[in-house]
């Protein structure tokens, strides 16, 4: 899916000053297409990390700093960390730099990803959030908040953008752009019943409020997998509550999270409460 990428960057009415593409150990041809695209592209960088490391969310970290570091002398003010199997049109990247430009506390944007013709409904998910498909960060931010943590459970992205929040900065995700994820048949080699009980642990050790959970939980039972999804994502908050997983991020984060996710938990039950009829104040 790489080949897509380069060419969609190729496209962009504003290129970057480096691309760098790090080779995770791969042994599918990819250091060949990279490397034939440096040779096209003088902004484009290859670095290849060496074979047989840990297979885990970790390594997308350790990846990202190899890139990272490469950029050392390098003046710039925004960054970005995208997948390699998106792509996007060609006004992508000068669309989301004009935000930057626009607010001065924006830290973190991006895009909805489309995948498989389908993507999140922004009437019910935070345009808060910004998916680790592809996220920018104006510089300050990121050095602001560490950069990213190798956490190998995942909720790298979310950390990162959750803790931007937390410092001050502004995170959003517009969209009146999109980039498309296109992942391979079968890289999920796990059962898809069982992703939604990892959801649920990485809730829980993300610092998730219980009862922001349960109403998750509801929420998901009305959605494919019908009933199933939800109680595996209950289950998997529940299971790793008992077992007394460690929690991966700091107190401070966690209790600014679960303020978060309350807040957001009493708007949407006002909505509710609009949309039901009769429950009106004095009803």
């Amino acid at each position: 899916m790489l080949p897509g990428a380069i060419r969609s960057m190729a496209a962009q009415t504003v290129l970057p000053l480096r691309w760098v593409i790090v080779s995770d150990g791969s042994t599918d041809g990819t250091d060949d297409v990279v490397r034939a695209a440096c040779e096209v592209h003088g902004w484009i960088r290859h670095v290849r990390l060496p074979q047989h490391r840990e297979r885990d969310f970790a390594a997308k970290v350790q990846a990202f700093n190899a890139g990272l570091e490469s950029l050392r002398g390098l003046e710039y003010d925004v960054l970005g960390n995208l997948d390699a199997d998106i792509t996007f049109g060609e006004g992508y990247f000068q669309f989301l730099l004009e935000r930057f430009q626009e607010d001065q506390s924006l830290g973190v944007t991006g895009t909805p990803f489309v995948e498989n013709g389908s993507q999140y409904n922004y009437r019910f998910t935070s345009a808060e959030h910004v998916s680790g498909a592809c996220q920018l960060f104006r510089r300050e931010c990121f050095e602001d908040i560490g950069g990213y943590v190798p956490i190998k459970g995942g909720g790298i992205d979310w950390t990162a953008v959750t803790t931007a929040r937390m410092k001050g900065w502004r995170t959003r995700t517009f969209t009146e752009q999109v980039c498309h994820h296109h992942r391979k048949l079968g890289t999920g080699s796990a059962n898809p019943l069982g992703a939604w009980f990892r959801h649920g642990r990485k809730d829980y050790f993300l610092g998730g409020h219980p009862i922001w959970q349960l109403f998750r939980a509801m929420y998901q039972m009305r959605r494919r997998p019908v009933i199933i999804g939800g109680l595996l994502l209950l289950a998997g908050y529940a299971w790793a509550g008992v077992t007394r997983t460690a929690r991966v991020v700091s107190p401070e984060l966690m209790e600014f999270h679960r303020k978060e996710q309350l807040k957001r938990l009493t708007g949407l039950l006002a909505r509710f409460r609009r949309w039901v009829p009769g429950a009106r104040r004095g009803d």
